[in-house]
């Protein structure tokens, strides 16, 4: 469910349908390219295109799109993408940070904005509201890689900072800048994780439970995620238990 605490993060893409799934599989495979084009075409040789690519094998996407997609980077016409992060309140003055890669910076702007006001909420200045997030590594592994105690001796050992489990899995945290490290390290021990990537993790998440107010979150949340400029989307919100079931 979106706003989840472990992760903050929008994690409804599973599940929804082929047309969105599609969407998902072309931002992964642009992430692969992006990655792939700033550094080494090889994964191993490349810490952000080994994460982008274990992202990329965690939603499915199959290794034919994935090989295309580091092919495509060294090509003479793969576009040239700026990484750009927008920040806003969205309904009830939840923070969102916007994460995209665009080759038109006017027209993601745009877009984004539109989607912000629509909603009734406001677009903002880089920096309003990302000081109420920490930038680190997430590693989520299912509970069936082992009992909490064991998670945490772990990670621990690899050098995370932070551990949260429960009966869904186990959700490690570590710095941005050590994600590669923990994240191969923890393999040797516990196995590949279900997931490996760099998040905007909320510092105090803001619980909704009027169901106005999150429907209106989730409309604004889907719309920028529809746009394909737009790579992830981020906020400081957690859902109570009654709206998420009527959701």
């Amino acid at each position: 469910m979106a706003g989840h605490s472990k992760w903050a993060n929008i994690q409804h893409r599973k599940g929804r349908q082929d047309a969105v799934r599609s969407k998902l599989f072309s931002k992964l495979s642009k992430e692969i390219t992006v990655a792939a084009k700033m550094g080494d075409p090889d994964p191993e040789k490349n810490p952000r295109l080994r994460l982008a690519v274990k992202e990329a094998k965690s939603n499915s996407v199959p290794k034919d799109v994935i090989e295309r997609a580091i092919k495509k980077s060294q090509g003479g016409d793969a576009e040239n993408y700026e990484e750009i992060r927008y920040e806003g309140y969205g309904p009830n003055g939840i923070a969102l940070v916007v994460e995209a890669m665009t080759d038109n910076r006017n027209r993601t702007a745009s877009n984004v904005r539109s989607y912000f006001t629509k909603s009734g909420g406001d677009l903002g200045q880089t920096g309003s509201v990302s000081f109420m997030f920490d930038r680190v590594g997430a590693i989520m592994y299912p509970s069936s890689a082992g009992d909490a105690d064991t998670v945490m001796m772990a990670a621990i050992e690899a050098g995370a900072d932070d551990v949260q489990s429960d009966e869904e899995g186990h959700w490690i945290y570590c710095a941005d800048t050590d994600l590669n490290e923990v994240s191969a390290t923890l393999e040797e021990s516990l196995g590949e994780s279900e997931s490996a990537k760099l998040i905007w993790k909320p510092q105090a998440p803001t619980e909704i439970t009027d169901l106005e107010t999150a429907q209106k979150l989730m409309r604004l949340i889907e719309s920028l995620e529809d746009d394909d400029d737009v790579q992830n989307v981020t906020g400081n919100f957690d859902l109570s238990d009654e709206v998420a079931a009527q959701l």
